[in-house]
């Protein structure tokens, strides 16, 4: 991590506030995941008394290491029957629809996959490229989870399995590179005001933060779990575990599922901002012992698509968005702007992250 993060702090000898996070919050309750073998068998056992129907529990799946290692845990160390549920934004890589085929049909369960309306996630896609702001994908995480969280309620599901874990994911990324912390509609609301085309989007699907928080987890009893931190996990271990028993193609980087967050991440965030996501993904894995930081470093120095591919994608993103290559590159030279240019919730959903540090429910670090 550096500067491009304004708010990074380092102490007398040099060493930053992720690190420090890292060893006196994370590492002490987590341990990397060694003989949690008692924890994982609890869990499993908690979630089986709560069967619904054929399944006991439901797993969002993108096809990337992260969900596709999650689903295998869950199934064949944890005993479970889950549901697999996948939202097709209209962004999945081949690759992607692949692996997905490959962990349903080699584990043997049920698929459910919702298909968001394209008109209605193209729409706010545009409007949030007018907004100017670095959370691009934002839209594609919302309607993620808004209809996992719907399809939970519906059903009265009790257990959500996530691929969240502190082995790949420890080190947050900062708000400002687009790392906007949850689903706030009232963002939402006042972007597509300004932005929109005016007409109504009623069939686009957000959960609100504190619906989410409050309604369903406090109210309704869903409950969300990370089995990937009870168990010592090592992503390269990971995939070619997967490769070997399934199949499964690993990915070049992290997010490269979505052909959208792979543009955003590696040419619209860098170049247009200059932030830099791979510092936070590989300041994981280096904080892990999973990356030397001079290979990080290294790998940093080029990006990953070539001038060939990136004009390529940028093609591809811009006639799936209905947009001419000339008004996308319009949208690229836009004043840059922030969250703070629109109506939000940030200070109270920065109270409620706050709350769930002291409580030691959200360990990594918060502003």
């Amino acid at each position: 991590m550096d500067t491009t993060d304004p708010l990074i702090k380092f102490d007398n000898n040099g060493i930053c506030n992720y690190c420090l996070n890292f060893e006196k919050n994370i590492v002490p309750s987590w341990n990397f995941g060694i003989s949690c073998e008692e924890k994982l068998h609890k869990l499993s056992k908690d979630i089986s008394s709560n069967q619904n129907g054929e399944f006991n529990c439901i797993i969002g799946l993108s096809g990337g290491t992260d969900s596709s290692y999650v689903a295998y845990v869950a199934k064949e160390k944890m005993g479970l029957r889950p549901l697999l549920f996948h939202v097709d934004a209209g962004w999945n890589s081949d690759q992607a629809v692949g692996n997905i085929e490959k962990i349903v049909g080699g584990l043997g369960l049920d698929l459910y996959t919702e298909v968001i309306n394209w008109d209605s996630m193209r729409r706010m896609q545009v409007a949030f490229l007018k907004a100017g702001i670095p959370d691009q994908d934002l839209v594609q995480d919302a309607v993620f989870f808004s209809c996992l969280y719907k399809f939970a309620r519906k059903y009265k599901v009790k257990h959500i399995i996530t691929g969240y874990n502190y082995s790949t994911e420890c080190c947050r990324e900062p708000e400002e590179w687009g790392g906007y912390v949850g689903i706030d509609t009232t963002l939402f609301m006042d972007i597509w005001k300004k932005h929109g085309d005016g007409k109504p989007i009623d069939d686009f699907p957000l959960v609100d933060i504190f619906r989410y928080k409050i309604w369903y987890q406090r109210i309704l009893g869903l409950k969300v779990h990370y089995p990937l931190n009870m168990v010592p996990y090592i992503k390269k271990n990971a995939e070619k575990e997967l490769n070997s028993l399934f199949g499964w193609l690993p990915f070049q980087h992290k997010h490269h599922e979505s052909r959208f967050t792979r543009f955003n991440e590696d040419f619209w965030l860098s170049k247009r901002f200059g932030f830099e996501k791979r510092r936070s993904h590989f300041s994981s894995l280096i904080m892990t012992k999973q990356m030397k930081r001079q290979d990080a470093i290294d790998r940093l120095k080029k990006p990953e698509m070539d001038e060939h591919l990136t004009l390529r994608e940028f093609d591809y993103v811009a006639n799936k968005l209905e947009l001419t290559t000339d008004e996308l590159n319009k949208l690229f030279e836009l004043p840059k702007k922030t969250y703070h240019a629109f109506k939000n919730k940030r200070n109270l959903i920065s109270l409620g992250a706050r709350i769930s540090r002291k409580l030691g429910i959200e360990k990594r670090y918060f502003r």
